[in-house]
């Protein structure tokens, strides 16, 4: 059954939902080029452009808990993406070069993600969509 036919179709919890999952899916097609989940690689490509960046500030530009920052990173740690510095009670997260090397693919993914959904639901429309769904967030949850 399509989420438009569903009975909670006017429920934005249950809309919110079957959107998130198709887009999930499409994400997780592209991302497998890379051997890395949609969060694992955003979080690996916000460290390559800000070395350094420190958990929680990853937690604030991927929307995440500070336990599943965590969690992600000890991830990219075993597969040498990146490493943890402390310095006193902060903790600093940089890019290996394996990271830096695997960038360019990072880019190409997220590329063709976008590109991908643009296809199907067109620029505007998603742009605009992106933007209300982001207020939103902003609005439910200050």
């Amino acid at each position: 059954m399509k989420a438009s036919e569903s009975k909670y179709k006017q429920c934005m919890y249950f809309a919110s939902n079957a959107l998130a999952r198709v887009v999930e899916k499409l994400s997780i097609d592209v991302w497998k080029k890379v051997d890395l989940s949609p969060s694992h690689a955003y979080l690996l490509m916000l460290v390559v452009e800000e070395p350094g960046m420190q958990p929680g500030s990853l937690a604030g530009q991927l929307r995440l808990t500070p336990s599943t920052i965590t969690r992600l990173i000890e991830k990219l740690e075993s597969r040498k993406l990146v490493v943890r510095t402390n310095e006193g009670k902060i903790t600093n997260v940089y890019p290996t070069p394996k990271a830096k090397e695997l960038f360019p693919k990072l880019i190409a993914c997220a590329t063709e993600f976008t590109t991908k959904y643009y296809a199907i639901l067109g620029k505007e429309e998603c742009d605009k969509l992106t933007r209300t769904m982001a207020n939103m967030a902003d609005k439910l949850d200050p």
